[in-house]
């Protein structure tokens, strides 16, 4: 029988999950909406400013940036004397979009 390629498979389901459950803790939402979409030194997007604004301590946002990289969804490079951090946008709109596919059945 062929496969639709309209049905979900249960492997893009379970990254969907993974990927939702990343996004899905509170500090790490409040990180993303600090961040911008390009790299750059003037958004203040290093881990030391994002700790500052965040209230959290340095090591706490190392870990959620850490977590949001291994997703793809942020993105860094060395510039400056710093490593800076940006959403990787194409990554972000990927995941909405199979948000929104899961919903259409």
């Amino acid at each position: 029988m062929p496969k639709n390629p309209e049905i979900t498979t249960e492997l893009d389901l379970d990254l969907l999950a993974r990927q939702l459950w990343t996004i899905g803790d509170v500090n790490r939402l409040r990180l993303l909406q600090l961040l911008p979409d390009s790299p750059d030194c003037e958004h203040n997007n290093n881990v030391s400013q994002l700790a500052e604004k965040l209230g959290l301590s340095q090591p706490c946002v190392s870990n959620h940036l850490a977590r949001l990289r291994t997703l793809g969804i942020v993105r860094h490079r060395r510039m400056c004397r710093d490593v800076f951090y940006w959403i990787d946008r194409e990554v972000a709109d990927e995941i909405v979009a199979k948000l929104q596919d899961s919903f259409k059945r």
